[in-house]
């Protein structure tokens, strides 16, 4: 984005990035925000989306890799974390390739901060008809696991 880009055009760039990658949550969130911070509301679309997400150096699939990371190792962010978790779906990882992220976070920010983004993804695929994964352990064998 050029210095130039105005206010309301960072903000359009930004809820068309957000709509492209989780369509319609942009309008919730500023929905959300329109009594108490509508300002909050402007600048996580217009910055956090128009101006950082649609940066071209990242893929949205590995800018959602990144954030699931941080939101896990923040920790207390479990309804960011659902949302990233659906886009993250939306941008092309797979149930597998999300929960094997916040298995690798657990070495990174401790295993209560994984165990709950993980209790997290677990409602989203629940509520997207994505359980069971049937994952088996990845030193264990299925056909001599009965």
């Amino acid at each position: 984005m050029s210095e130039s880009t105005t206010r309301e055009e960072r903000f359009v760039q930004g809820l068309e990035m957000l709509n492209s990658v989780n369509e319609g949550v942009g309008q919730l969130v500023v929905d959300s925000l329109a009594d108490i911070s509508p300002e909050m509301g402007h600048q996580i679309i217009a910055w956090g989306f128009g101006e950082i997400y649609s940066r071209p150096q990242l893929a949205p699939r590995d800018r959602q890799l990144v954030t699931l990371g941080m939101l896990t190792a923040l920790g207390g962010c479990e309804l960011q974390l659902e949302v990233h978790v659906h886009t993250a779906l939306n941008v092309g990882l797979t149930p597998e390739q999300i929960v094997e992220a916040l298995l690798h976070s657990a070495g990174y920010c401790g295993f209560p901060r994984a165990l709950n983004a993980t209790a997290v993804a677990k409602k989203v695929f629940a509520e997207r008809g994505l359980l069971p994964l049937g994952q088996q352990p990845a030193n264990e064998d299925p056909a001599t696991s009965a």
